[in-house]
């Protein structure tokens, strides 16, 4: 499963998780940092993405268009890059899990 992180999580991650989930990227490397919701949902579903944010936006605008793609909704306030990267490795298996799922489209992790 690669995971699409949105402009509000650092362009570090990708890079920084690349052992668990290759091929991951940055929305800021396709230009798309300041594209709407909708836009950034329908590029994360062409090309075969799970988004990784951290506000109610992409979970929001998914419910009103209907199931775009996976989302992965980081609910932790403020905390550092770190914290995230710690976070999505502890949810490894939960991940890939959502990634198999023919039902499910939402994970968020506290």
């Amino acid at each position: 499963m690669k995971l699409l992180f949105d402009q509000n999580l650092s362009p570090k991650l990708a890079d920084r998780l690349a052992d668990c989930f290759p091929d991951s990227a940055h929305v800021q490397q396709f230009g798309m940092d300041r594209a709407p919701d909708g836009a950034v949902l329908e590029f994360a579903k062409e090309r075969g993405f799970a988004l990784v944010g951290k506000d109610s936006d992409f979970f929001d605008t998914s419910l009103v268009r209907g199931n775009t793609c996976k989302i992965v909704w980081i609910r932790r306030g403020n905390c550092s890059t770190a914290d995230i990267k710690a976070m999505l490795r502890r949810h490894v298996a939960d991940i890939h899990n959502l990634d198999a799922s023919e039902v499910l489209f939402l994970l968020m992790l506290y």
